[in-house]
């Protein structure tokens, strides 16, 4: 079982967009969007798991892109759980405003699952939500569209 003990509320992470990550437009490719989203997300599960989690990734429930981003630029992507069953973790993304906006470059929410080493789904030591717990926004934002998404895959 993992040590579910969360270290942070919140994981940040900081990335230069390079050339290797830009489409033709000369900003930063879906595919790359992707791979650094999904590198955030699983930095997020894995300190809210604790540290002797076996995490893999579900789902990506929904994934947004509000602006392009140039090449050149260091975006920030700042993670936090939103929701915890009794084996998965849910965590939520949000891509720090560019250039004094106040709405976020990109937003999403995936889903991870703690696997024992056969690969089948294993109990969290922690408890899942019982309750909801107080999130300011942008979690709560993020907290809402999960509930829908996973209301609808159900």
């Amino acid at each position: 079982m993992a040590d579910s003990t969360s270290l942070v509320a919140e994981t940040v992470t900081h990335r230069l967009v390079l050339p290797r990550d830009a489409n033709h437009h000369g900003t930063l490719y879906a595919g790359a969007l992707l791979s650094l989203a999904l590198e955030a997300g699983y930095a997020t599960a894995y300190q809210a798991a604790g540290l002797n989690a076996n995490l893999v990734l579900k789902r990506v429930l929904d994934l947004r892109c509000y602006e392009p981003v140039p090449i050149g630029r260091v975006i920030r992507i700042l993670g936090r759980q939103i929701h915890r069953g009794s084996a998965q973790i849910v965590v939520g993304l949000w891509g720090a405003p560019l250039d004094g906006n106040t709405s976020p470059w990109m937003d999403g929410v995936m889903q991870f699952v703690h696997v024992d080493p056969l690969g089948r789904p294993e109990p969290l030591t922690e408890e899942p939500d019982t309750e909801v717990n107080p999130l300011d926004p942008p979690w709560t934002q993020l907290r809402e569209r999960t509930r829908k998404l996973l209301h609808i895959r159900q």
